[in-house]
């Protein structure tokens, strides 16, 4: 995932309600109308926040007769895995590596 992507991703989901809309979604596919029920929210809010999700890339839609059912794009999904994915081994090998150094010196 190219870093404004990225960049992107983590900004939309920085937004609290796009969170919460974020992981409504994880729960599966929903309308427009079923997220704001559950949210303090109007509709055309709601479909803002989905609009900003699914230009930054980790949210699909789909025509279901006159709704607009929208679901996690696990594409999108499995490219932000991968770059967290990457930070996370980087801290794993700093640690061990900072943990060795540490052990050689207590010799």
């Amino acid at each position: 995932m190219a870093t404004y992507q990225v960049g992107a991703v983590l900004e939309a989901l920085g937004d609290p309600t796009r969170r919460s809309i974020f992981e409504m979604l994880g729960e599966g596919p929903q309308a427009v109308g079923q997220l704001a029920l559950r949210l303090p929210v109007s509709r055309p809010a709601v479909s803002q926040h989905l609009k900003v999700l699914k230009q930054a890339g980790v949210v699909i839609d789909r025509a279901r007769g006159t709704q607009r059912i929208y679901e996690i794009d696990r594409e999108g999904l499995a490219e932000l895995r991968a770059y967290l994915d990457d930070i996370w081994t980087n801290a794993l090998d700093a640690f061990k590596h900072a943990a060795e150094s540490a052990a050689e010196e207590d010799k």
